[in-house]
């Protein structure tokens, strides 16, 4: 059975279903989103140069910002996957998951990202890559441990939908950023004791500038974490439904969901925190009044919207493994 609707049946120019999300206001959103957090980080990094060093600090620290912004848009794919330690991941390995892989790719009608896997038991997966062109998805050993391969399928379209959805870019500046920022706060930590009171109007320092450069050691940290709120929750409920209809089981993903849920609760990932948001669940698991802070929806919401979207289908798992057939 084929989806009738929010998977459109008629061809498009490549012969492919159109699927959720993915238009050209979705991918201006993102590029205004990406702007405004390096604007935003730029302002950040200059008023922590100028309070640092000086009218000195600041040109250092606009030097630092166009090499930042830079690197940020060309090369936070390969820092998050350097981060976590990723190795790519040979196709005589797992010859069946790269297969997954380029099937999903094909059906979402871009070429195939590289594989990679990253050396832990938490189950956890993640896309990276300015574009479709340049894209990586990332599956942990953890993952490939307690998912099945129809689960498994339903993750890497997830994973597949954010690419193809433009969210990756977004996702990795962000996580680039994120660090900088804290970075930065850590900097100010350690040469507080000399530049606390610091400021390149001698009349102006003393108590005054010393609050003031305290105000940003409270502030960096803040602006780091409304950083990652500011990618924002919908690019996971936008990707859980165009990795639904990519792989034709929704069951399945969210079956995979609540596995890995449960996994995070038994082996937290706390490697590079300022990443967490790239990963399809979280891996910290904050529970409690922290959840309300995450950059991830409640799984029991994207559960919901996933046997929703099945339910409406006419249930996958009816029909056994495999689930619904493509309208081409």
């Amino acid at each position: 059975m084929a989806f009738t609707d929010t998977h459109e049946t008629s061809r498009n120019g490549g012969g492919r279903p159109a699927l959720h999300g993915g238009g050209g206001w979705h991918r201006l959103g993102n590029a205004l989103k990406t702007t405004v957090l390096l604007a935003g980080l730029t302002a950040l990094v200059l008023v922590i140069g100028q309070r640092l060093g000086g009218t000195q600090g600041l040109m250092f620290a606009g030097f630092f910002a166009v090499v930042m912004n830079f690197g940020s848009y060309w090369f936070s794919d390969k820092i998050a996957l350097a981060i976590h330690g990723a190795q790519p991941l040979p196709y005589e390995q797992a010859p069946w998951l790269h297969q997954m892989v380029e099937r999903l790719s094909a059906r979402a009608g871009m070429p195939k990202p590289k594989v990679y896997i990253l050396p832990t038991r938490a189950p956890n997966a993640f896309a990276t890559g300015r574009s479709p062109k340049h894209a990586a998805v990332a599956v942990t050993a953890g993952i490939m441990e307690i998912l099945d391969q129809r689960e498994l399928e339903g993750v890497l379209a997830h994973e597949i939908g954010h690419v193809r959805n433009r969210d990756t870019l977004i996702g990795t500046v962000a996580a680039t950023l994120a660090g900088i920022i804290s970075y930065a706060a850590q900097m100010l930590f350690w040469f507080g004791g000399s530049m606390l009171g610091r400021s390149d109007d001698e009349e102006g320092g003393g108590i005054a500038g010393a609050f003031a450069n305290l105000g940003l050691l409270l502030v960096a940290p803040i602006a780091a974490t409304l950083l990652q709120l500011a990618v924002s929750r919908s690019r996971e409920y936008g990707a859980d439904a165009t990795g639904a209809e990519l792989s034709g089981d929704p069951d399945a993903l969210a079956d995979a969901l609540l596995k890995m849920e449960r996994g995070a609760e038994m082996m937290p990932y706390d490697r590079a925190p300022a990443t967490s948001h790239l990963f399809i669940v979280n891996p910290l698991h904050k529970g409690g009044v922290m959840a309300l802070f995450s950059t991830h929806p409640p799984i029991p919401e994207r559960v919901r919207r996933l046997r929703a979207m099945s339910a409406r289908a006419g249930g996958s798992r009816a029909r056994g493994r495999g689930g619904w057939e493509y309208a081409y």
